[in-house]
């Protein structure tokens, strides 16, 4: 389980273990787990942040695979001061399931889930991501529990805890949190600009959903109804 990063750790925490099922929205999730792999090239101090705008300041590989394939896939810095680097929320809209099957298919090469193929209707394949022989998401659960108890102590563990909390994951991780705790677990959120970009991103769902719900659309609002502010 060693150098676990920001994103795998994220789905190992989203992934029940003995189905594979997400505990959230299919949608809210590929964006918490985009925005964590952003996340992660910040804290390995690959990419920066500015109004809203990521760009890479380091440009070398990193010594970790999945992140050096997700920096890869970052436009090159060119040195200007207008337009240079993405755009962080759209950036997690448009490659969150890019980078969710990224990260499931390192975990999956690292031993840590194992992939079961079923057929909606028994036409269409899709697939489940339970854990392998070596049940690491236990220990990624019981790790958040911790940081949870000593109040998210580190920067890693903070982020990590307002990536639950935009996608609505940190409700079943959590489920019997008073009020005040559920108010630091949102104030996490806005703590650092990737969190905040996945809850931007959720919230643009939810207010499409309830335009298509007002509309006559009929639309679920997707998942479990969890997101940015949970």
């Amino acid at each position: 389980m060693s150098e676990l990063t920001l994103p795998e750790e994220l789905l190992l925490l989203a992934l029940d273990p003995a189905t594979g099922r997400r505990h959230c929205s299919r949608s809210y999730l590929q964006y918490g787990v985009a925005g964590a792999a952003l996340a992660e090239l910040d804290l390995q101090g690959r990419v920066a942040e500015a109004r809203g705008r990521v760009t890479v300041v380091n440009p070398l590989p990193p010594q970790n695979p999945l992140s050096a394939q997700i920096l890869a896939s970052l436009p090159a810095p060119r040195g200007s001061r207008f337009g240079d680097g993405v755009h962080a929320r759209r950036w997690v809209r448009r490659t969150g399931r890019h980078v969710e099957e990224l990260c499931l298919h390192h975990l999956v090469g690292r031993g840590a889930l194992r992939v079961e193929t079923r057929r909606f209707l028994g036409l269409f394949p899709y697939h489940r991501y339970p854990a392998a022989t070596e049940d690491w998401s236990s220990s990624a659960r019981g790790r958040y529990a911790q940081s949870m108890a000593s109040g998210f102590p580190d920067r890693r563990s903070r982020l990590l805890a307002g990536f639950t909390t935009a996608i609505g994951l940190s409700r079943v991780l959590h489920p019997g949190r008073s009020w005040r705790e559920s108010g630091v677990m949102r104030a996490l959120v806005r703590e650092e600009w990737a969190p905040y970009a996945v809850h931007r991103a959720v919230k643009q769902d939810k207010r499409s959903s309830s335009i298509s719900v007002g509309d006559g659309g009929g639309s679920d609002g997707g998942g479990d109804g969890g997101g940015g502010g949970d």
